[in-house]
């Protein structure tokens, strides 16, 4: 069985967080890696295409349409609002866009994909309590979104060769605190073992 404790059950999708043109190396926002562990995420959605769930980060119209510190954020950050950047961006990457549908993309605004509260609401409605979650930054968005799944209480398995950052530092030292802080409620594994083991 490896690093997973057992096999995901019946109630568990694959979250694939933010795998988007944004952060690919032709984006704004490039994360160096996302090619590198394409393929992986590619053979991931495909053995299960129903049971994924893209999310995706959808920047303001404008700087002051953002709230609170997301404003000097923005400010900074001006070439990436919905007014000023080309909007093809905000897609998912076309290796994964080809399989929503019939997997289900969920819009956020921030960093974590429970903000909104719209993915949670999905994943109850459809008794999901476990997550195997794949995507783009491993020390941004999949982290906040990977501590918001703890706080509700989901099993998450971590795809540790399905994750990809800007910073090979924050990246590892992501990869320690999941596995050194939070053994209970989160595991780690390769694609090819969550993929071996996971019959939906």
């Amino acid at each position: 069985m490896g690093a997973l404790k057992s096999p995901p059950g019946p109630n568990c999708v694959h979250l694939c967080v933010d795998m988007q043109r944004l952060f690919s190396v032709n984006g704004p926002w490039p994360a160096p890696w996302m090619q590198r562990v394409l393929p992986a995420v590619e053979r991931l959605v495909a053995h299960c295409p129903e049971r994924t769930v893209f999310t995706r980060f959808i920047p303001p119209p404008r700087p002051e349409d953002a709230c609170g510190m997301w404003r000097a954020y923005y400010a900074k950050w001006s070439n990436v609002t919905r007014e000023a950047m080309d909007l093809s961006l905000l897609r998912l990457m076309p290796e994964l866009e080809r399989f929503a549908p019939p997997a289900p993309v969920i819009d956020k605004p921030v960093y974590s994909g429970f903000a909104t509260g719209a993915l949670h609401a999905y994943l109850q409605g459809k008794g999901i309590d476990t997550l195997i979650v794949t995507g783009s930054e491993t020390d941004v968005c999949v982290l906040s979104t990977v501590l918001g799944a703890v706080d509700h209480g989901y099993r998450i398995i971590i795809v540790k060769d399905g994750l990809c950052s800007s910073s090979d530092e924050a990246h590892d030292a992501s990869l320690k605190l999941y596995a050194r802080r939070f053994q209970t409620q989160i595991e780690l594994a390769d694609a090819a073992e969550v993929r071996d083991v996971w019959r939906p």
